[in-house]
């Protein structure tokens, strides 16, 4: 199946016992043995598992290619739980972009995860950097997210796996951004793509998922799904359907982002207040030939600095009156936010950063709201 229709159709029939269209919520804790002791519809308990989200998991995992999907109550479940699935036999070494979401330096900084980790931050699209920080000490596992948060830093995703590969480490992208719809990591040799379904998937603003589909089977995901049991940081069976219902959109929502982000991307780089754009479908973006390569479309986020400074940016965020000053992006509504704020001690945005998740509005309309708040 193409895309468009596995978004639709994958993980998904028609309900046996009902005949509904639409798969119904799901939401007994428990379920009924037989008189012998086993469970004819294989489900135990709903944290185990649940028809809710096992749909969800093999629809993702027919959208990325992969093998096996797991889901977790949010995105940072999804990536603490992924680090510490790590076997116990590789390095505890971990090689991170420079530039990623905050959330998980906060994680490291701040919870005893990081103290099990030795952790290198590097700029990945510099390729010698990152062979270097590999090269230094044995390395478990390589973390990529590209297109990065918040500045829209490009990896060549072929040429880091290529990289961890020789030194034996497992890889990781953030696909988030991307979503499934622009971009394959696992066809691009990576051994797991992670997702917020929070953002693009879900696609409303209205749920908290996060799931990890693995290329192939290896003891890091077996790990990963004993942890989802036994640890129990699970999604809900109402927010699995809320991101079925969602992905089924995400092909033409995605189509909307990205001619969207790109048309205020061109508007932003000739505003006299604008001081830098940084979205890779600019041809004059630096990993703009590497996006091209490995994305289909440039996605619906972009980040742009205003000319003045973190006064002058705050300024530009507190006039806007379509766009919305929010954490988050991927929903319909355009967000805007100061990122530097926002991240706090662990900030490594640049003060006068503004990041925007462009959303389903008419583009017009966007543009002229952008226009008097820079003005």
């Amino acid at each position: 199946m193409r895309f468009e229709t596995k978004a639709i159709h994958a993980g998904r029939s028609v309900d046996p016992s009902t005949s509904a269209v639409t798969m119904p919520i799901h939401l007994s804790s428990t379920y009924e043995r037989s008189g012998d002791g086993s469970y004819p519809n294989e489900f135990i308990y709903s944290r185990i598992d649940n028809p809710n989200r096992r749909a969800l998991e093999e629809c993702l995992t027919s959208l990325e290619n992969g093998i096996d999907t797991v889901t977790f109550g949010s995105g940072m479940a999804a990536i603490s739980t992924l680090i510490e699935a790590l076997p116990a036999d590789k390095p505890r070494r971990m090689i991170m972009p420079d530039d990623m979401y905050h959330g998980i330096r906060s994680l490291l900084a701040d919870t005893d995860i990081g103290t099990h980790f030795d952790v290198a931050f590097v700029d990945m699209t510099d390729l010698a950097q990152v062979e270097e920080a590999i090269k230094q000490a044995p390395t478990g596992l390589v973390w990529m997210e590209t297109p990065s948060n918040p500045q829209l830093k490009v990896t060549d995703i072929e040429a880091v796996v290529k990289l961890a590969s020789a030194a034996g480490a497992y890889t990781v992208v953030d696909n988030t951004w991307a979503t499934p719809v622009l971009q394959n990591p696992l066809s691009l040799g990576v051994d797991f793509s992670l997702h917020s379904v929070t953002k693009y998937i879900g696609g409303h603003s209205d749920l908290l998922l996060g799931s990890v589909t693995a290329k192939s089977e290896s003891p890091m995901l077996a790990r990963l799904k004993a942890a989802q049991q036994a640890k129990g940081a699970v999604p809900s069976p109402f927010e699995c359907w809320l991101a079925l219902r969602g992905v089924q959109t995400l092909p033409q929502r995605m189509a909307t982002h990205c001619s969207n982000a790109a048309e205020i991307a061109d508007f932003l780089k000739q505003h006299p207040n604008v001081e830098a754009v940084h979205y890779p479908g600019l041809s004059e973006h630096p990993g703009h030939e590497i996006a091209a390569k490995q994305m289909s479309s440039f996605g619906g986020m972009l980040s742009f600095q205003v000319k003045g400074g973190q006064e002058a940016a705050m300024k530009v965020a507190a006039k806007v009156k379509l766009f919305i000053r929010a954490t988050s992006l991927g929903g319909t509504h355009s967000l805007i936010e100061h990122r530097a704020s926002i991240e706090g001690v662990h900030a490594v945005a640049p003060v006068n950063l503004l990041r925007v998740s462009v959303g389903l509005e008419h583009v017009e309309d966007l543009k002229e709201d952008l226009l008097q708040a820079l003005e």
